[in-house]
């Protein structure tokens, strides 16, 4: 059976209460400096531990027990702050709390 992945399904945006029960946690996550190859630029953004246990447990993969790809829309609800562009494209399984994140090197805003 093959996964589904975050691009074939729905953004799950958080409820209220549950963006509440992550706030306490939104200055706690850091965000590693950025590093690149010829084609993407990378950073990987470390949540608090205890922050994994009040993420909706539909936001995990249930095989795996870690985190699905998530959407911009979801990521960013969260409370993960960064520029447009970048994308979750992995997680890093031995430490659940680290998502690694890419965007192309010639990425451009629209600066207005």
């Amino acid at each position: 059976m093959e996964k589904t992945s975050a691009r074939q399904r729905r953004p799950r945006l958080l409820t209220d209460k549950e963006r509440d029960r992550l706030e306490e946690f939104v200055d706690l996550i850091h965000y590693s400096d950025r590093y690149s190859d010829k084609q993407y630029e990378y950073r990987h953004v470390m949540l608090p531990k205890q922050m994994l246990k009040q993420i909706p447990k539909d936001y995990f993969d249930t095989e795996t027990g870690t985190l699905k790809i998530l959407h911009e829309e979801e990521w960013r609800g969260l409370g993960i702050t960064q520029s447009l562009g970048w994308q979750h494209y992995e997680i890093h399984a031995p430490e659940p709390h680290i998502l690694l994140f890419k965007r192309p090197k010639n990425f451009q805003t629209n600066a207005q």
